[in-house]
């Protein structure tokens, strides 16, 4: 390790270990900082993503892929399913596998990665961030940089050390708690989602197959909810698994929260960029952010590369970021949250109506076009945040 990089990204998840690639395959010297001793543990996600997607970061490898999904079954709170057959829709990943080979990734392009490195500050010099200070096994290290990308999750510290308001109010998180569960039936090729207000307020209930019987199984409710009246995440999620998945066993579990309040208003600084789940960069629909992670990382670490050889790190340089950022994936933010808000206020008696003439269109030609179509036609008003995400693409 020397005292000084080009780069120091702090956070080997998606988002840090894409943008230390990107930054080591100019040529630029990179330090790739993760606090834990094992990078990828402990998984705390879903492990879902569209394969379509994935693909133009990686190609997919089965040592990292535990299951292949061609499609998805939402079931409305009576219980009816609604199926999108989609082949080839995306992979379950195994996370612990896949955030190293991201980070051997890094390795191989250039970059240094270092483990149990705990980022307790920011260096500050004339109003830029000009490296950090860690300890590493029993010792306090100073390493200097021309940038500092932080990918550190949900309220960042570094960010909020340099300067950037990385807070998160109660109503801006779903709280989550998932276990991956063993000698449970569920349909190896299809992702499902579950609904209901007494199921899962404010949000909802996942079964995502791993193979061999195995699943993660979630569920993921509002912030405000969580503990209001005495019950958490894990109290329905301990319920749910109790209804539908009595004979199984749990393997393990993980909590945590989400941000879907939308990309924080600010996310960079002079010598400094904030992705991933950091810079709250999560589908505010679905509160997946695996992908999200990787494009922010990868346009934060060209943006990053380009300010080095210019030498300009200024925050003025570096808004290429978020204007990248929000040419790519952020301006369908505001229309999905609103979306979101939407069909929360729906009453189960409208979700199950829907879910029923939905389920009467022939297996193989629904769409999920045709299921927002459906549910938004309950507020009419939702149909011009729809035509705003046909119009970006979001839905292929």
């Amino acid at each position: 390790m020397k005292g000084r990089y080009d780069a120091v990204v702090v956070g080997a998840g998606p988002a840090g270990s894409t943008a230390a690639k990107a930054i080591a395959e100019e040529g630029l010297s990179v330090l790739l900082l993760e606090k834990r001793q094992e990078i990828g543990s402990p998984v705390r996600c879903a492990e879902g993503v569209s394969l379509d997607q994935l693909s133009r970061f990686v190609k997919p490898d089965p040592k990292w892929i535990s299951a292949w999904i061609n499609g998805g079954r939402i079931f409305s709170p009576d219980g009816t399913p609604v199926v999108v057959e989609q082949p080839g829709a995306g992979v379950i990943l195994e996370r612990k596998i896949f955030d190293r080979y991201l980070a051997q990734m890094a390795v191989e392009a250039g970059a240094e990665v270092l483990v149990k490195a705990q980022v307790f500050d920011v260096i500050k010099e004339e109003n830029f961030i000009r490296g950090v200070r860690f300890k590493h096994l029993g010792k306090v290290y100073e390493v200097r940089s021309d940038i500092v990308i932080a990918a550190d999750g949900v309220e960042s510290q570094v960010g909020r050390w340099a300067g950037l308001d990385t807070a998160l109010r109660i109503d801006e998180i779903d709280v989550c708690a998932q276990y991956l569960m063993a000698n449970v039936e569920v349909e190896p090729e299809f992702c499902d989602f579950y609904l209901g207000h007494e199921l899962a307020p404010r949000g909802y209930a996942w079964v995502f197959p791993k193979g061999d019987q195995t699943a993660n199984v979630g569920v993921g409710i509002g912030g405000r909810i969580s503990g209001g009246d005495g019950r958490t995440a894990l109290d329905y999620l301990n319920r749910f698994v109790r209804e539908r998945f009595p004979n199984g066993s749990v393997l393990s579990l993980v909590v945590g929260c989400v941000p879907i309040d939308g990309t924080l208003p600010k996310i960079v600084a002079n010598g400094i960029m904030i992705v991933g789940d950091a810079a709250h960069q999560n589908d505010p629909l679905s509160g997946g952010g695996i992908i999200n992670a990787m494009i922010a990382g990868q346009i934060a670490g060209e943006v990053a590369a380009e300010a080095i050889k210019t030498r300009d790190t200024s925050e003025q340089f570096l808004n290429r970021y978020p204007e990248r950022w929000d040419r790519e994936v952020g301006k369908t933010f505001k229309h999905l949250r609103r979306i979101r808000e939407g069909v929360l206020r729906f009453s189960d008696e409208t979700l199950d109506r829907c879910a029923h003439a939905l389920s009467k269109i022939p297996r193989g030609e629904l769409s999920v076009f045709q299921i927002f179509k459906t549910v938004l036609l309950n507020d009419p008003r939702l149909l011009f945040e729809l035509r705003h995400l046909a119009r970006f693409g979001w839905f292929g």
